[in-house]
């Protein structure tokens, strides 16, 4: 494997890539375009500028978190031809650079839900939060208003404020969609995208919906072991894979995560792996990677990887706010660090225990 931190760009990141190169074993930066709009191709110059920048600072762009999918795709209306052949022709130019993985997601109106961005935990760190009971009581056009004063000033992925704008013209756009509209728009962009993944070689990683359930009513199909194997079956293509979010399939208890991995050997092509620290089935919240500070085993999930050969890009995911930084909710560099580390660690001590039986 290889351990990466995502990076959101020298326009919107706290977090330098100089600093990025000085976490031991980080050696790439999962990044994207983060001004480009959801279906629009990306050019050739926008991209190498970004491969250059990354590069001239001693690292690599080991994937690409994410190519956004314009929500006409996702609900199938008639005008996604167009969007699915910019989305072409951006993966097209993307292989041509020298990039073969893209994690995506198929998630309808919200990229991912949380309740608070900033609760306060026993140690004064800071982290992400949903709890089941606060989604409940708001209205979903609310949901903005009631996390934004704690963005820190940041624009969260997936909550920019052009899009929550449209919260109520999404929700009426989706109206029609439920989980098999949505399993079939899927197989219809995946089957559309394959032939330039083949030719190129890059491997599609979806990302798990998250959290792991319908909120507001919206169709989650990205959910669970069988979801997933069915999403495989459907396109049954190696370079239809998934990323492997240890946060986001955790978010359903139900879920053994270990079993998951290696029921999916040879199509995880990125790996997510974070913690979870539950209060009750239904109110969560982030915590540090180290296995007990929350609720999963991180060594199981690491040893799960190891197990089933994975060689992909990894990267620790939401971070605490610790140390008085300040930075976007959950992208710190502090947290995120130590994660690298402690993954990096557990990793080397598989390994070793492995190769000395």
């Amino acid at each position: 494997m290889e351990m990466t931190l995502r990076w959101y760009g020298s326009k919107h990141d706290s977090v330098t890539l100089e600093q990025i190169r000085q976490i031991p074993g980080v050696t790439g930066v999962i990044t994207t375009l983060y001004d480009s709009m959801p279906g629009e191709a990306w050019s050739e110059e926008d991209i190498a500028a970004m491969i250059a920048e990354v590069e001239a600072a001693g690292l690599h762009v080991s994937g690409i978190e994410s190519v956004n999918i314009h929500d006409a795709i996702k609900i199938g209306l008639p005008e996604r031809e167009t969007y699915i052949d910019n989305y072409i022709t951006t993966l097209e130019r993307l292989g041509k650079a020298g990039i073969h993985m893209v994690c995506y997601n198929f998630m309808p109106v919200f990229d991912w839900t949380r309740t608070e961005l900033a609760r306060r935990r026993p140690d004064g760190s800071t982290v992400l939060a949903y709890t089941q009971e606060a989604v409940d009581a708001i209205k979903p056009e609310e949901m903005f208003a009631s996390i934004g004063k704690d963005t820190n000033g940041f624009v969260m992925p997936g909550w920019e404020p052009e899009r929550m704008a449209r919260v109520k013209e999404l929700f009426a756009m989706y109206r029609d969609v439920d989980d098999e509209k949505l399993f079939a728009n899927l197989k219809y962009f995946l089957e559309r995208i394959m032939p330039v993944c083949d030719k190129y070689d890059i491997n599609m990683a979806i990302h798990p919906d998250d959290p792991a359930w319908s909120v507001f009513g919206l169709p989650r199909i990205i959910i669970n072991k069988k979801n997933i194997l069915r999403m495989m079956e459907m396109v049954d293509n190696p370079h239809n894979g998934v990323t492997f979010c240890s946060g986001s399939y955790g978010t359903n208890l139900e879920n053994d995560l270990p079993d998951m991995i290696r029921s999916l050997k040879g199509r995880i092509h990125f790996a997510h792996v974070r913690n979870l620290k539950f209060n009750s089935p239904t109110d969560f919240e982030e915590a540090a990677h180290l296995s007990s500070d929350g609720t999963f085993d991180m060594y199981e999930i690491m040893k799960a990887l190891y197990e089933i050969g994975f060689d992909g890009p990894i990267r620790p995911d939401h971070g605490r706010m610790i140390w008085g930084e300040v930075a976007m909710p959950g992208y710190g560099l502090y947290d995120r660090a130590l994660g690298a580390a402690y993954l990096n660690g557990l990793w080397e001590a598989i390994v070793k225990s492995e190769e000395r039986k």
